[in-house]
């Protein structure tokens, strides 16, 4: 019969110096567009989670002027590079990138169409109040 390894309580004579290391909790960057790899599978996915993400996108595009050049060149492969992945018949573009509006649009490729359907879009909008 073997007999179970137990690793604690540890004990120690008293002229050792144990050291106990806690992993510390990650804190989530806030330039980070997600804190997970996103494969979106279909529409409803999309447009469940895509409005979050793309918020973040436009958040930072606002603040980090690499990246927003970096989108504007190809929002697709910028988000890919950050860890999101639309579905293969959704394309996304970047339009008025030089405006204090900037948008993110979301289009689906239907089949056998020319035509591209819009799912979403996502503008950045001051707002003041008093």
């Amino acid at each position: 019969m073997r007999k179970k390894k137990n690793n604690l309580p540890v004990k120690a004579k008293s002229t050792e110096l144990i050291t106990v290391h806690q992993e510390k909790k990650k804190k989530s960057d806030p330039l980070h567009i997600t804190e997970n790899l996103q494969h979106l599978k279909n529409r409803t996915e999309v447009r469940k989670l895509l409005p979050d993400i793309l918020g973040r996108v436009l958040a930072r595009i606002w603040i980090d002027p690499s990246f927003k050049d970096e989108f504007a060149s190809d929002p697709q492969k910028t988000l890919e590079f950050n860890g999101v992945y639309l579905p293969e018949d959704m394309s996304i573009e970047f339009q008025k990138p030089n405006s204090d509006r900037p948008r993110i649009v979301v289009y689906e490729q239907r089949p056998k169409s020319k035509f591209k359907l819009r799912v979403l879009y996502l503008q950045l909008i001051m707002m003041a109040g008093r």
